[in-house]
């Protein structure tokens, strides 16, 4: 007969607690600001055909297919199972957007953790451990996934040689692990009570560094090279850390909106690294 800690750590209230927090990670995502180009409730970034109430109706779609993810993950799903499901939550998130494509890179990284702690259930363990566990139980699989021929991520990733998603996601999230995870760490040691602002560091950190699809499809590589030097620029002055710093990180946000870029592979990293941040347990050293 199970134990007790073997029952919790695969019963309904952990697949739902994982799913809630997957839901906020999205919010969160959402309500940081600024986030160059990027929707949140103060603009729409360079978007037009969303909003910020576009994003909140496609997040509340999605939760219970990441509960579902949680649960299919604890019963040893094959990489086809889970896609199967992220299929569904993604026909969930356009009939709640009206066809919007809102947050399919999201439905992809985010429940693939999601997956992970079904495996490793409620257990004390840390962020990276959830990132780790999508490499070791699903990378293979993911790795051998061709690249879409349709879609924007797709045709730039055979354009350029870049990893995008997939190869993050594989590898378990080796930026997210070196990058996200210590940025969002500091930005809170910058600016102590101000939860915002350690996302926005984080962001900044992400954007520094991440060969983002999306930029590349919508700025090419000249595109994606001011941003990250913009972001750089942004992070090695100090980030939040320093006066003014709001003032800086809008005139980039407004840069980009005049460019019409918008790097929507960092939000989903950003969200990722939220979910971890919430699910892990932090060790100081």
């Amino acid at each position: 007969m199970p134990s007790v800690e073997d029952r919790g750590r695969h019963d309904g209230s952990w697949a739902a607690h994982v799913a809630a927090r997957a839901h906020a990670a999205l919010i969160d995502e959402l309500e940081t600001f600024p986030k160059p180009g990027l929707v949140s409730p103060v603009d729409s970034g360079s978007h037009d055909d969303m909003d910020a109430d576009t994003l909140t109706r496609s997040a509340a779609a999605l939760r219970p297919f990441f509960a579902e993810l949680v649960g299919a993950g604890a019963k040893g799903a094959t990489m086809p199972e889970l896609r199967a499901i992220g299929i569904r939550a993604e026909a969930a998130m356009m009939r709640a957007t009206g066809g919007i494509n809102a947050h399919r890179g999201a439905i992809f990284s985010l429940g693939l953790i999601c997956a992970a702690a079904g495996v490793i259930g409620r257990t004390s363990v840390s962020p990276e451990t959830y990132a780790e566990m999508v490499a070791a139980r699903w990378g293979a699989a993911i790795a051998c996934m061709p690249a879409s021929p349709v879609s924007h991520g797709g045709r730039v990733i055979r354009r350029y040689g870049v990893g995008g998603a997939s190869a993050e996601a594989a590898a378990g999230f080796p930026t997210i692990r070196a990058i996200g995870l210590p940025a969002l760490q500091l930005g809170r040691a910058r600016a102590p009570g101000d939860p915002e602002a350690a996302r926005v560091d984080c962001f900044f950190a992400l954007l520094a560094v991440v060969d983002d699809t999306n930029l590349l499809h919508r700025g090419g590589v000249d595109g994606l090279t001011v941003a990250r030097a913009d972001a750089s620029a942004f992070t090695e002055a100090g980030g939040v850390g320093t006066p003014g710093w709001r003032d800086r990180a809008i005139a980039v946000h407004r840069d980009f909106v005049a460019a019409r870029l918008s790097p929507g592979g960092c939000a989903d990293l950003l969200a990722v690294t939220l979910l971890l941040d919430s699910l892990g347990v932090t060790r100081h050293v």
